[in-house]
């Protein structure tokens, strides 16, 4: 019989994605360790590129790594939406701080570079999640891997996705399907491109929606998203019945980049996202276990704030846990620390909601019928006026780390 190792750790979050390596890096900037367990075996990139308004940046200066991408991506600040049906065109302009575009591998990288090598342990497959107590109504989380391999942790943070496990495990409801899917990918000019330094978005009268952003001067981001569509097989196959069967009304200019793919880097997926309401009145914690990222509000992606939201996350918990640490004289006290998830939640709660709601509608509106007052609405009204509104749910502070000793940081 295969014998149990048992491992104890201060912090265990499940998960290297975004929220899981910020949340690493914002504990590490307060002095504590994370042990971070990732189930594939090496850093995952699934999503080519994703946009980063001023509230991620802002994030990022907390965790003291937006230095690494700005240097290499230069902001973005306006772009305009084209009706491919009437031709008229709507032009866009985001803040005086712009907006950037970033590969997702050099975030995630970026997030690690901060991290001790022995931080992440890759090829982690969970198995069970359980909660131990210790006397005293004091208690410790404990995963339990597929190797055999059981670790007991202080605080445990679920940043394991979209069908995260942890979630799971705190009684949340099942994220459900926006009856939307997305393809994206990165494309590739060898030669360069002369393209404008700008987005550039297309939208139909059945609901298809399509853009491009530069990302330097060769590479652009593109996605294509639709109604309730099934794209499945092999990337050149989902890239030939793009250009075939879905966009093949898009402008030229649009073909011509979707046709520039980088293969390897096209991926298909149905939008998901979790109620509101399961945010607002659902179990995000219990004790010293919680969730972050898009194992607490998977969102769909119409304001660009999947990604964001996640880097506040990891800057509000930090700051929380931070905050009980320093109080108690670098002691893991179990009461203040649950107060301090406590706290965590109840400052995020709402504002996920928030921008779960504001990304949905803006994608229902977005991928409206054909009606004449659903065009009007959408033509006409939604980004001229409220389209703005929602956009303006970006310019949000999560607020800083606590200050402590270099000594402790290391």
């Amino acid at each position: 019989m295969k014998r149990e190792m048992e491992m104890m750790e201060d912090v265990v979050i499940v998960g290297a994605g975004i929220a899981g390596l910020a949340t690493a890096v914002a504990l590490k900037r307060v002095g504590v360790r994370a042990l971070v367990l990732e189930r594939s075996q090496g850093i995952r990139a699934t999503g080519a590129a994703l946009t980063l308004f001023p509230n991620a940046w802002l994030a990022l200066d907390a965790l003291g790594v937006s230095h690494k991408l700005t240097r290499s991506y230069d902001p973005l600040f306006k772009g305009s939406v084209t009706n491919i049906n009437t031709g008229d065109v709507q032009q866009v302009l985001f803040s005086e701080q712009g907006i950037r575009t970033v590969h997702r591998k050099a975030l995630l990288e970026a997030l690690a570079e901060e991290l001790p090598t022995d931080s992440i342990r890759f090829s982690s497959k969970l198995a069970a999640i359980e909660s131990q107590e210790q006397g005293g109504g004091a208690s410790i989380a404990v995963v339990h891997l597929e190797d055999g391999t059981a670790i007991k942790s202080k605080v445990l943070i679920g940043c394991d996705g979209v069908h995260s496990v942890v979630a799971r495990w705190l009684g949340l409801a099942e994220p459900v399907h926006s009856g939307r899917s997305a393809v994206r990918s990165l494309a590739v000019f060898p030669q360069g491109h002369r393209f404008k330094h700008e987005v550039q978005m297309f939208v139909d009268q059945q609901g298809q929606r399509a853009a491009f952003i530069p990302l330097n001067d060769r590479e652009f981001y593109w996605f294509f998203t639709c109604k309730g569509e099934n794209m499945t097989g092999e990337p050149e196959q989902i890239q030939r019945e793009l250009l075939e069967k879905y966009a093949e009304n898009f402008p030229p200019i649009y073909l011509d980049v979707v046709r520039q793919a980088d293969l390897s880097t096209i991926s298909w997926a149905p939008l998901m996202y979790r109620h509101p309401w399961r945010i607002i009145f659902g179990n995000l914690n219990k004790g010293n276990i919680t969730v972050a990222g898009d194992a607490m509000h998977p969102m769909t992606p119409e304001l660009g704030q999947g990604g964001g939201s996640s880097l506040e996350d990891a800057v509000v918990l930090g700051r929380h846990i931070g905050n009980s640490i320093i109080k108690n004289g670098g002691l893991f006290v179990e009461g203040d620390m649950a107060k301090a998830i406590d706290d965590y939640v109840k400052e995020r709660r709402w504002r996920a909601a928030l921008l779960v709601t504001g990304s949905y509608l803006s994608g229902w509106i977005q991928h409206g019928g054909a009606k004449r007052w659903e065009r009007f609405f959408k033509d006409r009204l939604f980004f001229k006026y409220i389209f703005g509104f929602l956009a303006g749910l970006a310019h949000y502070n999560c607020g800083n780390l606590p200050a402590v000793s270099s000594g402790k940081e290391d």
